[in-house]
C-alpha cells in the first residue's frame, strides 16, 4: 500500500514539473494538454489509490481470519495431546496400583515362607541332632557287636579284612586265568587265519621294496652318449639284449647309468657282464650282442659249477647229485637282506658240524644238512611255495636221505622236525643271520620299525618312557610306579607283545621289558 502512495505521489511530482517546464516553454495549447492530462493522472492516481485501499482491507481481513483458524487448530491439537496424555498417565497410574497390589501379595508370601522355613530349620536341627544320636547309638552297637564276633572267630578286625582281601585276589586271579585260557584257545583257533593276514599284509608293504632292493642291477656307463648306442637305430640293439638274456633293460633319465631288472639273479649277472664287457668294446650290434652273452653264459656256468665244487670241498662232502651242486653255485648270485647265501649256506654248514660234533651226532650229515638248507633260494623265483618246502623236494629228487630232507623242510618250522640234526640246522640258520653285518635292511624300514615299536609302547596308560634297543630286538618300557603295579606290569608286556605282533612285520622275535621301579626318601634331622 505504501509503495502504490509513494508511485501516486511521484508521478504527480513528475506531472507538475512537466507543466511548470511546459509552461516556461510550451505554448498555451500544449499547456492545456497538459493540464488535462494532470486531471486525468490525477482521477487515475485516486482511482489506484481507492482500489489499494480495498485490497489493503481485504488482505488484512483474510490474515485475520487466517491466524484464528491457526489458533483454532492448534487448540484443538493442544487439547487432543492433552487427552492423550491425561489418558496414558491414568493407564499408568492404573498398571502402578496392580503392581503395587502386587509387590504387596509377594511380601506376604515371602513373610509366609520365611516363617515356613524357620519352622522347617528348627525341624531339620531336630531331626539332626536326633540322628547323630542314633549314630552314636549305632556306632557303641557295632563296637560291641564287633568285640563280640572278634571274640567269636579268634581273630582281629584288620586279619578279617585280610582274609577277606586274600580271598578275593584269589577269586580275581583264578577268573583271569580262566580268561586268559579261553583267550589263548580262542587265539589257538584264529592263528592259521590271522597268519596268513598278516603274511599278505607284510607281502603288500614290503613287495614293492623286496623288488626295488634286490631284483635290479645298475650298470655303470662312461658317458650318457652310450646310452644311445645301447638302444641302437628304432631300437634293435636293446631289443636284442633283452632277447639274449632275458632281463628287462632300463634307460631313462638316470645319469650314466643302465638298469637291469630280472628275477633271475643268474640272468641279472650273465647280462651285467654281458653289457659291460659291450661297452668296453665299443662294438655294439644284434651279431656281437649274442656273441659276448653266450661267451659270458659259459663262464657263468663255469663258475657256478665251480662254487658247487668248492662249497662241497670245503665241508668235506662228497656224493651229492651234479644238479644239485649247480643250485649250490647258483646261490652264489643270491643273497637275503643282503647277505649273499652261498656263504651263508657255508657258515650254517660248518656251524651245524661244530654242534654236532659237541652233542657226539655224525658231523658230515651235520654239514650236509647245514650247507643244503636254503638251496630252494637256487629257484624259488622260478616254482611256487616256500624256499624250504621248495629245496626238501627238490632234494627228494635227486636221492638225499629222508634225514636231510626233512632238516632243509623243516629249518623254517614248515614241517615237523623229526631228527636233532633238524633242530641244529634251525639254531645254526638263525647264527648265521643274527651275526652282526651278516644282513642290512632298507634304512627307512629299520628306522621306522624303530618309530613304530617306540609309538605302540607309549600308547599304554602308564608308560613314562620307552627305548628300542638291540637293533629292535628289544624294547624297555619305564612306567610310572603310581599307575603300574608289579601285577600290572606283567600284563602290559604282555598286551605290548601281542600288539606288536598284530602291527608289525621284523626278522626274528623282540623282547618286551616293562621296568617299575619305588624310591623312598627322607632325611634325618
Amino acid at each position: 500500500m505504501t509503495c502504490i502512495i509513494i508511485g501516486v505521489v511521484g508521478l504527480l511530482i513528475g506531472l507538475g514539473v512537466g507543466i511548470a517546464f511546459g509552461t516556461r516553454r510550451g505554448s498555451e495549447k500544449e499547456r492545456h494538454v497538459i493540464e488535462t492530462e494532470v486531471g486525468s493522472a490525477k482521477i487515475e492516481a485516486k482511482r489506484i489509490l481507492d482500489e489499494a485501499k480495498l485490497k489493503a482491507e481485504t488482505r488484512a481481513k483474510d490474515a485475520e481470519l487466517e491466524a484464528k483458524q491457526k489458533l483454532l487448530e492448534q487448540q484443538s491439537a493442544f487439547e487432543s495431546e492433552t487427552k492423550a496424555i491425561r489418558k496414558e498417565q491414568q493407564a499408568l497410574e492404573k498398571a502402578l496400583r496392580k503392581r503395587d497390589e502386587g509387590i504387596d501379595k509377594r511380601a506376604e508370601a515371602l513373610d509366609r515362607r520365611e516363617a515356613e522355613l524357620r519352622t522347617g530349620e528348627k525341624n531339620v536341627q531336630s531331626s539332626l541332632d536326633s540322628a547323630k544320636q542314633r549314630l552314636k547309638n549305632a556306632e557303641d552297637l557295632e563296637n560291641e557287636a564287633g568285640a563280640k564276633l572278634e571274640t567269636v572267630a579268634g581273630m582281629t578286625r584288620e586279619e578279617a579284612r585280610q582274609h577277606i582281601i586274600d580271598d578275593m585276589i584269589a577269586e580275581a586271579k583264578l577268573e583271569a586265568s580262566k580268561t586268559i585260557k579261553f583267550l589263548e584257545d580262542e587265539a589257538k583257533e584264529e592263528a592259521e587265519k590271522r597268519a596268513k593276514k598278516l603274511i599278505a599284509i607284510a607281502i603288500q608293504r614290503y613287495a614293492g621294496e623286496y623288488v626295488t632292493e634286490r631284483c635290479v642291477r645298475t650298470v655303470p656307463l662312461p658317458s650318457d652318449d652310450v646310452k644311445g648306442r645301447i638302444i641302437g637305430r628304432e631300437g634293435r640293439n636293446i631289443r636284442a639284449i633283452e632277447a639274449a638274456t632275458g632281463v628287462d633293460l632300463i634307460i631313462d633319465d638316470t645319469p650314466e647309468a643302465v638298469v637291469i631288472s630280472a628275477f633271475d639273479p643268474v640272468r641279472r649277472e650273465i647280462a651285467s657282464q654281458s653289457l659291460q664287457r659291450l661297452i668296453a668294446d665299443g662294438r655294439i650290434h644284434p651279431g656281437r650282442i649274442e656273441e659276448v652273452v653266450a661267451k659270458v653264459t659259459e663262464e657263468i656256468e663255469i663258475v657256478i659249477k665251480e662254487s658247487g665244487d668248492q662249497a662241497v670241498f670245503e665241508l668235506g662232502l662228497r656224493g651229492i647229485h651234479p644238479d644239485v651242486l649247480m643250485m649250490i653255485g647258483r646261490l652264489r648270485y643270491r643273497t637275503s637282506y643282503g647277505q649273499n647265501i652261498w656263504s651263508h649256506s657255508l657258515e650254517v654248514g660248518w656251524l651245524c658240524g661244530m654242534m654236532a660234533a659237541e652233542l657226539g651226532l655224525n658231523v658230515k650229515e651235520a654239514r650236509r644238512a647245514g650247507l643244503l638248507h636254503d638251496i630252494g633260494k637256487a629257484m624259488d623265483h622260478e616254482m611256487e611255495g616256500s624256499h624250504a618246502l621248495i629245496g626238501a623236494d627238490f632234494l627228494k629228487k635227486h636221492g638225499e636221505s629222508p634225514l636231510i630232507v626233512n632238516a632243509v623242510g623243516a629249518h623254517h618250522a614248515e614241517m615237523p622236525a623229526e631228527s636233532v640234526i633238524a633242530h641244529l640246522v634251525m639254531a645254526a640258520d638263525a647264527l648265521s643271520g643274527a651275526r652282526p653285518g651278516a644282513r642290512r635292511e632298507i634304512l627307512e624300514t629299520y628306522i621306522k620299525r624303530l618309530e613304530d615299536i617306540e609309538r605302540i609302547s607309549l600308547s599304554f596308560d602308564g608308560v613314562d618312557k620307552c627305548y628300542a634297543i638291540q637293533a629292535g630286538r628289544e624294547v624297555r618300557i619305564l612306567v610310572d610306579n603310581s599307575k603300574v603295579s608289579d601285577q600290572e606290569a606283567t600284563i602290559l608286556s604282555r598286551d605290548v607283545a601281542r600288539r606288536i605282533e598284530q602291527e608289525l612285520t621284523y626278522p626274528g622275535r623282540i623282547k618286551v621289558c616293562v621296568i617299575r621301579e619305588t624310591r623312598a626318601s627322607e632325611y634325618a634331622r
